[in-house]
């Protein structure tokens, strides 16, 4: 094989490798529906601040690790190249060399300081917890969530996997749920969660939320959504045989579809039903 075949093989292979990791940026870089969706890449759609920052810092991480991958690779060729055997018969005796030894070690420091900085910045934004326009408890439970108002009223419901035969068009499969959990828009929610079995995890993908549940502990998270709609998540922690259907449904609204919302369903959820007969009829249909 000639040196210049050799070298368009070169280049056609690091032609590929920049061409998937492009791939990998746009996935990370764009926004999708709050729900999963067949062949996307790249988080969902941010419609909290914390999420937005989630964001960010995962794309200039991603940038950054391209950048990295390409120029460890630009060495890999040239070593390949310039110092094969056939083309260096006279190997190099150099066994030391200080300024590079210097670099390879202050770079990376400084690279990875740099990483820290705005990381432990995120940490804080997502555990410092606002002073909350609404609270909200959740309990996982073997297989489904019971969510409770505190600050509106004493009722409760649970929120069970929609069944193929009971969905909608337009519900997503796995996903949809009989009785969905709706905030108001633009307002601070605390999200307090246990369990009353086993540890469960409560997960809002575009909201950056994702936090244990765990029996006799109360954990704490927050989220504000700006924009309204209907978001989807799961339970993130492998709590038995019905993990995977076991989701959590959002609905964003306004304020006055909200204040109406908390009206009927202290009507509608005045009498707190049996969770073990839910549970029961759940596992019966499966």
């Amino acid at each position: 094989m000639t040196m210049s075949m050799r070298r368009m093989g070169l280049l056609g292979l690091m032609g590929l490798a920049s061409l998937v990791l492009g791939v990998v940026i746009l996935g990370a870089s764009v926004g999708w529906a709050a729900q999963p969706e067949p062949w996307r890449l790249g988080l969902q759609e941010a419609v909290t601040p914390v999420m937005e920052d989630i964001a960010w810092f995962h794309t200039i991480l991603v940038w950054l690790i391209t950048i990295i991958t390409l120029f460890v690779l630009v060495l890999l060729v040239i070593v390949v190249v310039k110092f094969n055997a056939k083309a260096n018969p006279v190997p190099s005796k150099t066994t030391h060399n200080t300024l590079i030894e210097v670099a390879w070690t202050i770079i990376p420091v400084l690279i990875l300081v740099g990483i820290a900085v705005p990381s432990f910045r995120l940490l804080f934004f997502q555990l410092d917890l606002p002073k909350a326009d609404l609270t909200i408890k959740a309990t996982g439970k073997q297989w489904f969530w019971t969510y409770t108002y505190p600050d509106n009223g004493p009722f409760e419901f649970d929120s069970l996997m929609l069944q193929d035969n009971e969905r909608k068009p337009g519900q997503p499969r796995l996903l949809a749920v009989n009785n969905e959990v709706v905030v108001p828009v633009n307002k601070v929610v605390r999200v307090q969660t246990t369990a009353a079995d086993v540890i469960h995890a409560f997960a809002m993908p575009a909201f950056g939320v994702k936090i244990d549940a765990i029996p006799g502990r109360l954990n704490e998270t927050w989220f504000k959504a700006t924009k309204e709609g209907t978001y989807y998540g799961q339970c993130s922690e492998l709590c038995g045989k019905d993990h995977a259907f076991m989701p959590i449904q959002i609905r964003v609204v306004s304020d006055q579809a909200f204040s109406a919302w908390i009206e009927d369903a202290k009507k509608k959820f005045a009498s707190v039903p049996d969770n073990s007969k839910l549970a029961d009829l759940s596992a019966a249909s499966r």
